[in-house]
């Protein structure tokens, strides 16, 4: 499933595995420590290699943690990427504690680096609707709404694709495309 937006811009949905899809920046799902974790963080981690892990450790030697809301930039290292942008999204409460516009700012932060860095294509996850437990239903109207309105000003990046784990997330991703679509 797609949809083009503005001249020459596309938003995909793709079920599989985040880390076999050709793109110049893969999106992770990173926790504000930086530090690794399981599910879309764990996979990268593991098929990419040590070097991400090491370009973390100095990042969080020179600047300490990253917020939720926000993302850094690393080198790939064996996945079929030239970058990952680890971004971090919230831990759901009740959806009362600024956990939308967290998440919103989480998928921001990832078109905004990429841009900055002239990436035409990324591959985005379904951020904190693993362990953060944020309802995927609730998440994926954020996520497709927030990459969407963020592209619209991008001049270098031209495609988001989605890589959503599970068929239950990418039906969830895929009502929340259609709601966009003219």
């Amino acid at each position: 499933m797609e949809l083009q937006i503005g001249e020459g811009k596309l938003i995909r949905l793709t079920q599989g595995d985040i880390t076999k899809v050709p793109v110049d920046v893969i999106c992770n799902a990173a926790n504000s420590r930086l530090a690794g974790g399981g599910g879309v963080d764990g996979a990268i981690h593991r098929a990419g290699g040590p070097s991400i892990m090491a370009e973390l450790n100095l990042i969080r030697a020179q600047h300490g943690c990253c917020p939720t809301g926000s993302a850094v930039l690393t080198g790939a290292g064996n996945l079929p990427a030239k970058y990952v942008i680890h971004a971090v999204g919230p831990v759901y409460r009740d959806g009362h504690q600024g956990e939308p516009a967290l998440l919103a700012s989480a998928y921001t932060a990832c078109i905004k680096l990429a841009e900055e860095n002239h990436l035409r294509t990324l591959s985005l996850p379904s951020i904190s609707t693993g362990i953060y437990g944020y309802p995927v239903e609730k998440a994926a109207p954020i996520a497709v709404r927030a990459v969407c309105e963020r592209m619209k000003d991008c001049h270098s990046v031209c495609e988001a694709v989605f890589v959503l784990f599970d068929q239950e997330t990418f039906d969830a991703y895929a009502r929340a495309l259609a709601a966009l679509a003219p």
